[in-house]
């Protein structure tokens, strides 16, 4: 008989001591979580490289570029236009999630304009009159619900349209757009760029890689400029448009003599509904004839980052936590909606027993309890929970180690409370960040976003690669599981400024900031759209976002979204680094496109690297090179030169 092979040490597995913690606890108990899985599951290698098609039943075509036997499928597809269908489908999944949580949160703002439904409400009047002004909607003496039908009946369009062009690409620099229109990606509607998307990448249709890429691009775009924003512009005139707020990160938020309940997702309305529910006098009665001190709600993955954001509400961690979570004992409920639920959160919750709830339509998992949430009758649902978490609570039998660690930082930049803290209330907006870019205090802008992988060493190539950004005086925006990383490290606080290069250090005690600023969910992305979008407007850094001295970067990407999210980066004009693997074939016709022919056509374009170290320097590298471009690049031999001067300097050009 075998000897059993030797367990990864949890240190190599993450550099969250809690996780650790929690690894070590789980197999104590006899509990399997992802971790284990993946290390025992090794991912196929033709399918990593995406050299494999599965799109008709003469195949699957295993796909192997340099055996010129088997450079074609059955039908005659080479492997350029194997490679680009597989990643126009996962462009076109990663859209369609972002587009339906998009869709969902229009539908709520319908029903709320409609008075239909009642327990939510406008709260945000002054974003609502933004988003009308940046549709071309009259506001001036207008209702608020009036200009709330318009906005509506305009945002729907960028779901149901079929042709023109989204409503949003209002918001896209004049350049940007000159090149979408040039190279006919612009999108006409979400539904209908998905569904050709999906069309075009059927056995036997389109079969010409650059045809193929421009779909992807175009359908991308819809998610970037149109789902994921309207979601986003929806949650903050609904939910309150965040501002900076300090808050705890970790396992240690939660607490053994409370009745625990994590909410774990994406949809915001689901914890905004729990947290009426969990400050009810009459459940807070319940959980102290119970024998608790009170009702402990925390947030976990999106859906924390957005009341986070918004409210301040702790959060236990990313991805990779959430079973560590469970393996506490401590959590008495965990309930979920859409995206980035592991299947096997249920059988974890089992072996604690702990309350484990899913609550929406589109997402139910075998076996567990389902309480679906009526967003027209919330409180229904999320007291229900909260009655059975605090039953488990009275109940409790297993063993609890909730690990000490707590982290605190402040989140909630949004793009226009950047631009209120850069200026104030009357001189607010981007030129004091684009001053500072041009003088070389700041040498450009980064966004570190994205998920955790169990491929990956959990947070390890985030915060790395983040700490060396800020060391190189690069401003760093987050959203998503990438964000609790950095929460975890003490990077999203004013004192890690300490740790900046001494120009982006001056700033940020200038302004009394941190060098990381936590934009929120993954779905908050177009936040950064809208920020790099600013800046162009602003001036003196180009006509067009792949002008910017900026990149982005997902350093441990799980998901169908993070290829969406980073196409609609790259055809906006942002040069996008992905780390950990990137699901294309070396060496083939697409890969050079995608990596060097879109910048060529004026868009942005694709990087890859494996170590952190690495990635920043492929950053770095793009930063300087658009620097030059700019002819800024000898400010950072502090030569002062002041945007008017720039202003001047392009004007004489």
């Amino acid at each position: 008989m075998a000897a059993p092979k030797p367990l990864i040490r949890p240190e190599d597995i993450t550099i969250c001591e809690s996780t650790q913690q929690m690894i070590s606890k789980a197999r104590r108990d006899g509990v399997e979580l992802f971790f284990d899985r993946a290390a025992e599951m090794k991912p196929c290698p033709i399918g990593a490289d995406s050299a494999c098609c599965k799109h008709c039943s003469m195949g699957p075509c295993r796909m192997n570029p340099s055996d010129p036997y088997r450079k074609v499928g059955v039908c005659g597809a080479s492997i350029d236009t194997i490679s680009a269908r597989n990643f126009g489908r996962m462009v076109a999944a990663g859209t369609a999630a972002h587009t339906d949580h998009g869709m969902a949160m229009l539908e709520l703002f319908r029903g709320v304009i409609e008075g239909t439904i009642t327990d939510f409400q406008i709260k945000d009047h002054l974003k609502l009159h933004e988003v009308a002004a940046s549709l071309d909607i009259e506001t001036n003496g207008r209702a608020i619900e009036e200009v709330a039908r318009d906005v509506y009946r305009e945002l729907e369009k960028t779901y149901t349209q079929v042709e023109g062009e989204i409503p949003l690409v209002k918001r896209v620099p004049a350049k940007t757009l000159e090149t979408w229109r040039r190279e006919g990606i612009v999108p006409r509607g979400a539904m209908r760029e998905i569904m050709e998307m999906m069309h075009r990448t059927a056995i036997g249709v389109d079969q010409d890689y650059e045809n193929l890429a421009k779909q992807i691009s175009r359908t991308a775009l819809a998610d970037g400029w149109g789902g994921s924003m309207v979601s986003t512009d929806i949650s903050d005139i609904l939910f309150g448009t965040p501002a900076p707020v300090e808050i705890s990160v970790d396992l240690g938020v939660l607490k053994e003599d409370q009745v625990n309940i994590i909410v774990h997702g994406h949809e915001p309305s689901l914890l905004e509904s729990m947290m009426v529910s969990t400050a009810a006098p009459s459940l807070q009665a319940m959980a102290r004839e119970a024998g608790a001190k009170g009702i402990n709600l925390v947030g976990m993955c999106c859906s924390g980052l957005e009341v986070l954001s918004r409210h301040g509400i702790p959060h236990a961690g990313n991805f990779s936590s959430t079973e560590a979570a469970l393996v506490t004992g401590a959590v008495d409920a965990m309930t979920v909606d859409i995206q980035c639920i592991k299947q096997d959160l249920h059988k974890v919750a089992g072996c604690y027993d702990t309350v484990f709830v899913t609550t929406n339509y589109r997402a139910k998992i075998e076996g567990a309890l389902h309480i679906e949430l009526d967003e027209h009758d919330p409180l229904k649902c999320t007291d229900e929970i909260v009655i059975k978490a605090i039953g488990r609570f009275k109940n409790r039998s297993q063993p609890i180690e909730i690990p000490r660690r707590v982290s605190r930082g402040v989140h909630g930049f949004s793009h226009e409370y950047i631009k209120y803290m850069l200026g104030g209330s009357f001189r607010g907006g981007y030129e004091p960040l684009n001053d500072n870019i041009i003088n070389g205090r700041i040498r450009g802008v980064a966004g570190v976003v994205g998920c955790t992988n169990p491929r990956s060493k959990q947070d390890f190539s985030h915060v790395e690669l983040v700490k060396e950004l800020i060391k190189n005086d690069v401003l760093v925006v987050q959203t998503g599981c990438s964000q609790v990383a950095l929460a975890k490290a003490g990077l999203t606080t004013p004192g890690a400024a300490a740790m900046a290069g001494p120009g982006l250090a001056e700033v940020c005690e200038t302004v009394g900031i941190p060098p990381v600023l936590g934009l929120g969910a993954c779905v908050d992305n177009s936040r950064i759209l809208m920020a790099v979008a600013e800046m162009v407007k602003t001036g003196g850094l180009g006509d067009a976002i792949a002008d910017l001295p900026v990149a982005g970067c997902a350093p441990e990407w799980m998901s169908e979204k993070a290829i969406a999210i980073g196409q609609y980066f790259v055809a906006s004009g942002v040069y996008t680094v992905f780390g950990h693997t990137f699901p294309i074939t070396r060496e083939t016709k697409f890969e050079k496109l995608l990596f060097a022919g879109l910048e060529r056509q004026g868009l942005g374009t694709w990087g890859f690297a494996d170590s952190p170290q690495d990635m920043a320097r492929l950053m770095l590298a793009h930063i300087d090179k658009k620097r030059r471009e700019l002819g800024i690049d000898k400010a950072r031999e502090r030569v002062l030169v002041g945007m008017e001067d720039r202003r001047s300097l392009a004007a004489n050009e």
